[in-house]
């Protein structure tokens, strides 16, 4: 799978500005025969949640439709998230991946919603994970915050996911957590994760690029800076199969004896 991630400064409430550069870099990723094309988080309005019910469409309007259009004149797999009216309102911060013929595969909303952002103030929280079937077998499909939370990664690991796609705006103060916790999630479920993070700054808010790709052993196969590129590189996703047979982690967990702690279980453990 050769996989294209676009990494550019996401212009808060402009659409058709962020469109263009979408749109220069679908092509860009067609001329170097990509199979994937990886955009941002909220990559067409960003982090303009108080307006989000004028720019949030249903799944076939808008720019999902630009996404379907660029996926089927470029021969592209497209993943990124907008936000949506495809769970009523208020609006959900929704990830779509399209097919080369334009068709919708999958559609997911974000689980995890970033509270320092206000977006549990505009946003509904999506309703579950979802499990993307694509040729190279299946895909968890991420947002953003969701990185922090272990448990749906290894939800989707369980589930037979080879592989994690994420679409970001993780913020420079904290890139060093984005980095580490990529590969975290990659070495602990044995799977490639790759991530697409914006870069430039909102409202004094500078973000940390560094868009990636990580391998099953945890390697960085590509990663980016922080100014805007198209990150392209190839890999080979049968390899999930053979680290997991040398170090066979999900044979020997031990779910029998694992507790899963409520809130208040951790605060009374907490000295």
């Amino acid at each position: 799978m050769r996989v294209s991630i676009a990494q550019f400064d996401v212009t808060c409430g402009a659409p058709q500005d962020n469109l263009a550069v979408v749109r220069e870099m679908a092509g860009e990723a067609a001329a170097r025969r990509s199979d994937v094309l990886m955009l941002p988080e909220l990559w067409g309005s960003g982090y303009d949640l108080e307006r989000a019910d004028h720019y949030a469409t249903g799944l076939d309007e808008g720019l999902f439709a630009e996404m379907a259009r660029l996926a089927s004149t470029h021969n592209l797999y497209i993943y990124g998230s907008l936000l949506s009216t495809v769970h009523g309102r208020p609006p959900t911060n929704t990830a779509a991946l399209f097919a080369p013929d334009g068709r919708l595969v999958a559609e997911y909303s974000k689980l995890h919603l970033f509270r320092l952002m206000d977006e549990d103030r505009w946003l509904a929280s999506g309703p579950q994970p979802v499990l993307a079937e694509t040729p190279w077998g299946p895909v968890g499909l991420a947002i953003c915050y969701d990185l922090r939370f272990p448990e749906l990664f290894r939800h989707y690991a369980l589930e037979g996911a080879r592989a994690f796609w994420i679409a970001a705006q993780w913020p420079l103060a904290r890139v060093d957590h984005w980095r580490t916790l990529l590969r975290a999630r990659a070495i602990e479920n044995q799977a490639f994760v790759i991530a697409c993070n914006r870069v430039g700054e909102t409202d004094g808010t500078p973000f940390g690029g560094h868009s990636a790709i990580i391998g099953p052993w945890g390697e960085i196969v590509a990663e980016a800076g922080t100014s805007p590129l198209l990150l392209t590189a190839d890999i080979q996703v049968d390899a999930v199969e053979h680290v997991r047979r040398t170090i066979p982690v999900f044979e020997d967990r031990r779910p029998d004896v694992y507790g899963l702690a409520s809130p208040q279980q951790i605060a009374r453990s907490t000295p």
